[in-house]
């Protein structure tokens, strides 16, 4: 099978026609041929690229896994689905399942399930055994099964000995660590971000400072043991200043936002809506402003969906019983494209969602001839609505449904696996 990608616009900075349009033969899973007009005859499907983009596979760093043990949210299928309806051809998971991702024969239990989808599954490996903070897990026979980057994700304990010890143990094999930064001590209880806006609604509030004191001992950590760390969803401003001031100092160390978290601050908590209760809770303006500036200058070195599914009977009930997620990965760019193009730009954008995560996981992050084809093609200013009707999945907990967002992916390129959206089909492609 030949597809011949025609007149699209490429974004790859390492290319020479990049921000430029061009043709893309891909055939049999690899990228055979880039340049200006390509002979139409040579591809066996055309897509009609005059409006579209195309980019490296888009790869999520954080998502949350409930297969196995809470099928009831989300399986492994749906999860893909709503991968690759959102334009991801490679998705890092979070190893808080059950049991946990913790062993080598956990890891290839996932591998092995998602052998069969469109999307790549990376597990990510939790660096102590069922995710507890005491006694590390066997790291490098995870590291052995494929594991690239090791967390406890959602589940950390804290940040305490068993952290520092991670850090230094995985030096030799050049393993990243992955911190989700939260104080327990100081965020138990809450509901929402701490400020005014808590007071006035009587809830608990998880202050600012329960993200900025894990970040502040786990940097303490990194500069005493070395390594290599990598702070998911920061959500402050405190945090994100703490992290430019690590990277001047020469600390090994990176950092992502959720893509979601500007569209909201914590005023729009005001309804008691348990579909904007996220963690770590939507902040201030100014917080958010501070992350857009943490994206403008390198900080912030990418967005991730944090998509967290919910079941029904976790989201529908009072505000301060409700679980925390927004099923995000269907909608995730097209949140970011709607609030971050006019002061970031495509290109920027781009190097946020596909080739920043791509790098932090060791993944080939560059388009050219002979390549394996790892592509994402989208629409960077289609206006459309999300709607429930378009995912194959139960986990339908999202803020977003039926609100207009602008910049839609339409189908993904996986070496040999097509996902082309319904759009795609019905205005670009052509046999």
């Amino acid at each position: 099978m030949a597809i011949l990608l025609k007149n699209i616009k490429l974004y790859a900075p390492s290319h020479q026609l990049h921000e430029q349009r061009t043709d893309i033969l891909v055939d049999k899973g690899k990228i055979s041929e880039i340049g200006k007009d390509i002979a139409n005859d040579k591809a066996n499907q055309l897509i009609n690229g005059d409006e579209l983009s195309v980019s490296m596979g888009w790869t999520d760093l954080n998502c949350t896994l409930n297969e196995p043990g809470f099928e009831f949210k989300e399986t492994i299928s749906e999860l893909c689905h709503s991968a690759a309806y959102g334009g991801f051809t490679d998705v890092a998971v979070m190893p808080n399942t059950y049991p946990t991702v913790d062993t080598a024969q956990a890891v290839n239990y996932i591998k092995q399930q998602a052998n069969f989808q469109f999307v790549n599954l990376h597990p990510i490996g939790a660096f102590t055994k069922k995710a507890k903070g005491e006694e590390l897990s066997e790291m490098l026979d995870l590291r052995k099964a494929g594991v690239r980057v090791f967390s406890d994700g959602s589940d950390q304990m804290g940040i305490n000995v068993a952290f520092g010890r991670a850090l230094r143990y995985l030096q030799p094999f050049n393993g990243l660590l992955m911190c989700y930064p939260e104080e327990k001590d100081l965020s138990q209880g809450g509901h929402m971000h701490e400020g005014k806006v808590s007071t006035l609604m009587g809830m608990k509030g998880i202050p600012a400072i329960a993200e900025e004191v894990a970040i502040m001992k786990a940097l303490k950590l990194l500069g005493y043991y070395g390594g290599k760390l990598h702070f998911s969803t920061v959500s402050t401003a405190g945090a994100i200043d703490q992290i430019r001031e690590a990277k001047k100092r020469g600390l090994d160390v990176t950092c992502d936002a959720a893509a979601y978290q500007i569209a909201f601050s914590d005023q729009a908590m005001v309804d008691f809506d348990t579909y904007l209760k996220v963690m770590p809770p939507f902040r201030t303006a100014a917080d958010n402003e501070a992350i857009i500036a943490g994206l403008k200058d390198g900080t912030v070195d990418a967005l991730v969906s944090n998509h967290r599914p919910q079941d029904i009977e976790s989201k529908q009930l009072e505000f301060d019983l409700a679980d925390y997620g927004i099923v995000s990965l269907p909608s995730a760019f097209a949140i970011a494209n709607t609030h971050l193009k006019d002061v970031l730009g495509t290109a920027k954008l781009i190097e946020k969602i596909a080739l920043a995560p791509r790098k932090l996981l060791a993944l080939p992050h560059k388009i050219a001839e002979g390549e394996a084809a790892t592509l994402t093609i989208f629409h960077e200013d289609m206006e459309w609505v999300l709607s429930k009707e378009d995912l194959d999945s139960r986990a339908l907990n999202s803020p977003f449904f039926g609100k207009k967002m602008k910049g839609k992916a339409l189908g993904i390129i996986n070496g040999e696996k097509l996902s082309f959206s319904k759009e795609l089909k019905a205005a670009y492609l052509s046999k």
